[in-house]
């Protein structure tokens, strides 16, 4: 009997071992609620300053190859000598090339002096040679309308902080295996001032995190009676986790009647996920409190935009270029409620207003308005290779009268 009860003693024993082997926690997945848990993770952290994130490598740069040193002339090394790069026309640089296994927890950036349209970021997982991220730095933070600081919303969601005047900040959480490659590609014609940091942990990575993905799409003007596509062709296993959108509307009246569909896992003329609205989809209602009485810019309607956790709506006005009537900005991040596909995902909007005058006959307007896009989501590697980037003169936000007022 007493053999029984010490063999029971000793395997409770090793129960309890393997079970404080199993909650050691990596340093992932930060909340409020394990905020107080020790890690062996290894926090590191790239910039101008510390270009390789190597332990105790910070500050190095001196007086010849810092690009502050004419700043730094009477202090030296050590005293904010290389804070930022410079781009030049045409010129891509390597952010950060993270070698291990770890995750990236956050990105700060901020541009000067250059379209943030024409500003690149791709990021490659592992042994990746075809990105997994290719966006242009405003519509990668949900800023995509730029230059200029009446157009840098504020936002303050979990996933993307805008703060004044363009910093721009990213807290999704990006696993990796084997490296982490981070690029930045100046496609201005001028000289791209280059701030950044990038934020991280080495540690072990759970076996079944997937990789983060983000992909860019614009079409101006929209085809008549064509839908627009958000993201296509992804091929896979993963979550669909968020939608910026940007639209450049030329009409006076509501534009977001379209509905936006899910075809995923085989789905063909019709989608398993059909929302109905843009506005609904964007979690507001009944077109953002549209306003004929509160009217800004000579007779266009005021809107109250919104910033939340999960979503969020800006707009600003173009008076003096006249190119459209408002340029609108709507963000969307299915934090809590990702949408889990098993083999493929595409997914559309529609861009609808209505014809007036209103009345029981009233139709709807098919809008052929100028639409830009990123489409994030996490899915198992390999992916589809992305399709090609815009051209510069695709992606460029112009400054043409327009006679569709």
């Amino acid at each position: 009997m007493k053999k029984h009860i010490l063999a029971l003693l000793s395997m409770s024993v090793l129960l309890a071992g393997c079970k404080k082997e199993e909650e050691k926690f990596s340093g992932l997945n930060m909340n409020m609620g394990n905020l107080y848990r020790m890690s062996d993770a290894k926090t590191r952290s790239i910039s101008g300053e510390n270009p390789t994130g190597e332990k105790g490598k910070g500050g190095m740069a001196t007086l010849k190859d810092g690009t502050a040193r004419v700043a730094a002339r009477e202090y030296g090394q050590g005293w904010k000598v290389n804070p930022c790069a410079y781009l030049e026309p045409g010129e891509k640089i390597t952010a950060a090339d993270i070698q291990g296994e770890g995750a990236i927890q956050h990105i700060w950036i901020t541009v000067d002096n250059v379209d943030p349209r024409l500003c690149i970021l791709r990021i490659y997982w592992d042994d990746e040679t075809e990105p997994s991220v290719e966006v242009p730095v405003g519509d990668f933070f949900a800023a995509g309308w730029g230059k200029g600081a009446d157009c840098w919303p504020s936002i303050q969601s979990l996933a993307v902080c805008t703060n004044p005047k363009n910093g721009f900040n990213c807290y999704w959480q990006m696993p990796f295996r084997k490296r982490c490659r981070i690029t930045m590609e100046n496609m201005n014609d001028t000289t791209m001032v280059f701030f950044y940091q990038v934020d991280y942990a080495l540690t072990d990575v759970p076996d079944d995190a997937a990789y983060f993905h983000a992909q860019f799409n614009r079409v101006h003007p929209l085809p008549h009676m064509e839908n627009y596509t958000i993201v296509d062709n992804i091929k896979g296993k993963g979550q669909y986790v968020g939608t910026y959108l940007a639209r450049g509307t030329y009409d006076y009246g509501w534009w977001g009647e379209g509905e936006i569909k899910f075809f995923m896992d085989g789905d063909t003329k019709f989608p398993t996920i059909c929302g109905t609205g843009e506005e609904d989809y964007f979690c507001g209602s009944y077109a953002y409190t549209f306003n004929w009485q509160r009217q800004d810019n000579g007779g266009v309607p005021a809107y109250d935009i919104f910033d939340s956790p999960y979503s969020g709506f800006h707009y600003f006005l173009d008076d003096a270029a006249k190119s459209y009537v408002i340029k609108i900005g709507q963000y969307r991040w299915h934090i809590v409620d990702p949408i889990r596909f098993e083999s493929d995902l595409k997914v559309t909007i529609q861009s609808l207003g209505w014809q007036y005058p209103e009345g029981e006959d009233q139709k709807y307007k098919h809008l052929p308005d100028d639409l830009a896009s990123v489409a994030f989501w996490y899915q198992q590697e390999p992916h589809n290779p992305f399709s090609k980037l815009p051209s510069k003169e695709e992606l460029v936000v112009k400054k043409e009268k327009t006679s569709r007022l």
